[in-house]
């Protein structure tokens, strides 16, 4: 049995999409980490004219991925390293190690998380929670050059 609880929905938003704005994001890294896209993905849709709509986000790698997740609190950052650590450790006896000891356990993280993202974008802005950020994440322990393709697709913003 469901528990009883109230449900509401806003009226509907209804558009037709006129807008496709395409961009390249090279984000260097400092090794294994967190970093935070959400003010680029902002500027992105600002300088697009973005409306509303759709905002992806497809990371061109298979040992870096992106995610969704807190930003109030930096520890939750340090637990989800130390949980895709123990998920997908260094010694774990990996076969693939061609590009060192870290390389597999960064393919199997990537694939824990994701490489792309849908993020809905009302009134030109990322339709985010007010805890919520979009985030790389650097799974190999050295600096890399990481790109990230970035498309919005929808209604460009009225006048």
């Amino acid at each position: 049995m469901l528990a009883s609880g109230s449900i509401t929905r806003a009226s509907s938003s209804i558009l037709r999409p006129d807008l496709i704005a395409s961009s390249l994001l090279s984000v260097e890294t400092k090794g294994v980490g967190f970093v935070d896209l959400t003010s680029e993905m902002s500027a992105f849709l600002r300088e697009c004219g973005a409306g509303e709509g759709v905002l992806t986000l497809f990371v061109r790698h298979t040992s870096a991925s992106l995610t969704i997740q807190e930003n109030a609190d930096p520890s939750v950052l340090t637990d989800l390293t130390t949980v895709l650590r123990r998920l997908a450790p260094e010694d774990g006896g990996w076969t693939h190690d061609t590009e060192g000891p870290d390389d597999m356990p960064a393919h199997i993280k990537s694939m824990l998380t994701a490489t792309s993202l849908q993020v809905p974008v009302l009134g030109g802005r990322l339709a985010l929670g007010v805890w919520q950020a979009i985030y790389l994440i650097e799974h190999r322990r050295r600096p890399h050059r990481r790109e990230i393709v970035l498309q919005f697709l929808g209604a460009a913003m009225s006048e």
